[in-house]
C-alpha cells in the first residue's frame, strides 16, 4: 500500500481470533414445521439456509468462555495475561453480575477488570474502537473483545418475520500490540435513538418490569419493523464504511476484504454496491449461522482466517448495524 496522506496502523491490533456456536443447528426445514414458512421464503429474502441453537443448559457467558479459550490459543497467551475484558452482548446471562464478570471468573483472568457494552450488532466494534483506546493510554496491555449471543432465547417462534433470523454464537479477539505497519488504522461509531423502537425487546426492564400482562401480551421477545430498519441498515452501514474509508485516506478499491455484521444477504449486498467493492473481496457466512448480532464479526474472522481467506497485511474494513440504532467500522491491516 502506498503512503501518501494515507493514516498508518496505529500497530495496536487483533492478536489472537476465535469463535464458538452451539453444535445444535435448525434448518429452514426445521422452521417450516414450527412456522408459516418456508426455505424458499426465508433464503430469497435473507440468505440464511440454518442457524445455531445453544442447549438449554448453555447461556451467553458459556459460548462467551469457549470462544475467549480460543481467542487465547490463537495469541498464545494464558487468561492470566489479560487486562480487560469487555463483552458486547444484547442477550447477558442476567442483569448483573455482567457477562464480562462471569466470564472472568470462568476462565480465571484474575487481574481483568471485567464489563459489558449494550449496542446490539455492533456491540463487537464498539468493543474494539474502545479496547484500541484503552491500550494507547499505555495502561494495558492486553484487551479481551467478546460479541456473544443466545438469541434465540428471545425470539417469539409464531413471528415468521423474526424467528427465521437470528442464531446463537460467541467470537473474540485479544487486542494489544502487533507491531508497526499493522493493526487499525481508523474507528467510527454513531448511533440515532430516535429509531430505537424499529428493534427491541420491549419488557423486563425498569420501563416495563416483567408481569402478567407483560408476559401474556408476549413483550419480552424482539420486535422489529423489517422494511424501515431495512433502509436504515443500508444507509447507515454504507456511511461508516465510507467514514473510515474517507478518514484514512483510501477507497473501496484499495480493500483486500470486507466484513459486515452479518444480518442479512440483501443488507450486506447493497452495503457493498454503495462503496463500490466486488463480491469476492465480501466475506459472507450468513447462510450458515443467521444473524449472531454481535457475534457475527468474529465468528466470521474466526472462520475467515482458518479458512485461509484472512492473511497477514490484508486491507481489511469491518462494519456493523444494530439496534439503538448503532452503527460502527474499523479500518485495519490484519
Amino acid at each position: 500500500m502506498e503512503s501518501g496522506n494515507r493514516k498508518e496502523p496505529s500497530g495496536i491490533g487483533i492478536k489472537g481470533i476465535g469463535a464458538y456456536v452451539p453444535e445444535a443447528t435448525l434448518t429452514n426445514s426445521d422452521l417450516e414445521q414450527m412456522v408459516d414458512t418456508s426455505d424458499q421464503w426465508i433464503t430469497e429474502r435473507t440468505g440464511i439456509k440454518k442457524r445455531h441453537r445453544a442447549s438449554p443448559d448453555q447461556a451467553t457467558s458459556d459460548l462467551a468462555r469457549e470462544a475467549a479459550l480460543r481467542a487465547l490459543d490463537d495469541a498464545n497467551l494464558r487468561p492470566s495475561d489479560l487486562d480487560v475484558i469487555i463483552v458486547g452482548t444484547a442477550t447477558p446471562d442476567m442483569f448483573f453480575p455482567s457477562t464480562g464478570c462471569l466470564v472472568q471468573r470462568a476462565i480465571g483472568a484474575t487481574k481483568a477488570a471485567a464489563f459489558d457494552i449494550s449496542a446490539a450488532c455492533s456491540g463487537f466494534l464498539y468493543g474494539l474502537s474502545i479496547a484500541e483506546d484503552f491500550i494507547k493510554t499505555g495502561k494495558y496491555e492486553n484487551i479481551l473483545v467478546i460479541g456473544a449471543e443466545t438469541l434465540t432465547r428471545i425470539l417469539d417462534w409464531t413471528d415468521r418475520a423474526t424467528c427465521v433470523l437470528f442464531g446463537d454464537g460467541a467470537g473474540a479477539a485479544v487486542v494489544g500490540r502487533v507491531g508497526d505497519g499493522r493493526g487499525i488504522i481508523s474507528t467510527f461509531m454513531a448511533s440515532d435513538g430516535s429509531m430505537g423502537d424499529l428493534l427491541k425487546l420491549p419488557a423486563g426492564g425498569s420501563r416495563m418490569p416483567a408481569s402478567e400482562a407483560t408476559i401474556r401480551n408476549r413483550l419480552h421477545y424482539v420486535k422489529m419493523e423489517g422494511n424501515k430498519l431495512f433502509k436504515a441498515a443500508v444507509k447507515a452501514m454504507a456511511n461508516a464504511a465510507t467514514r473510515v474509508l474517507e478518514d484514512s485516506g483510501y477507497t473501496g478499491e484499495d480493500l483486500d476484504l470486507l466484513v459486515t455484521h452479518q444480518a442479512n444477504l440483501r443488507i450486506i449486498d447493497a452495503t457493498a454496491k454503495r462503496i463500490d467493492i466486488p463480491d469476492e473481496k465480501v466475506y459472507t457466512n450468513v447462510h450458515e449461522y443467521g444473524n449472531t448480532s454481535a457475534a457475527s464479526i468474529p465468528i466470521a474472522l474466526a472462520e475467515a482466517k482458518r479458512k485461509g481467506v484472512l492473511k497477514h497485511d490484508m486491507l481489511v474494513e469491518l462494519v456493523a448495524f444494530g439496534g439503538g440504532l448503532t452503527w460502527a467500522s474499523v479500518l485495519m491491516v490484519w
